[in-house]
């Protein structure tokens, strides 16, 4: 079924076509959520939201980009809602330094995920959005409210965080 067809299908009420949808995308979308809050429960919850705002809203689907964008953004926007606290964007000073992790004899793709989800919430997110999801400093500040000043000192703050972390 290609893309198109899929998206008429959901449109009509397809349960078929809903299904086949879900199971196009949910894998990555549950990785990008999970990567976001850290946290199997959120992330599944983050999933079951985004998913169905994705139904609710197909109809708005103009195509200007992929479906998948379209519907990672969505996920991206829950995830933020979701992990949105008072004091998510901390002063680098209030951020603790004794962040650790183990990572025994070598560094692999596990240990760096340990790594980025070891970031404070701010530095992990904008991390993720820009260098895992290709987001720009602009659309990442979009997304979350912020400025692109403050997005590139995250990202900074969490390159330089990471490669301290991942010094022997």
């Amino acid at each position: 079924m290609t893309e198109a067809e899929l998206i008429k299908a959901c449109l009509e009420n397809n349960r078929f076509a809903q299904r086949t949808l879900y199971d196009r995308y949910k894998r990555a979308m549950y990785t990008l959520a999970y990567r976001l809050t850290s946290d199997f429960d959120e992330a599944n919850d983050v999933l079951q939201d985004a998913f169905l705002d994705v139904f609710r809203k197909l109809e708005n689907y103009r195509g200007e980009a992929t479906l998948g964008a379209w519907i990672r953004a969505i996920v991206v926007r829950k995830a933020y809602r979701k992990l949105e606290k008072p004091k998510m964007w901390q002063l680098i000073e209030e951020i603790p330094e004794e962040t650790s992790v183990d990572w025994g004899d070598a560094i692999n793709a596990e240990y760096l995920e340990k790594a980025i989800q070891a970031l404070p919430e701010g530095f992990r997110t904008v991390f993720i959005l820009i260098e895992v999801e290709g987001y720009t400093h602009k659309e990442v500040a979009e997304i979350l409210s912020i400025s692109e000043g403050t997005s590139k000192s995250q990202l900074f703050y969490a390159k330089k965080r990471l490669r301290e972390m991942l010094k022997p």
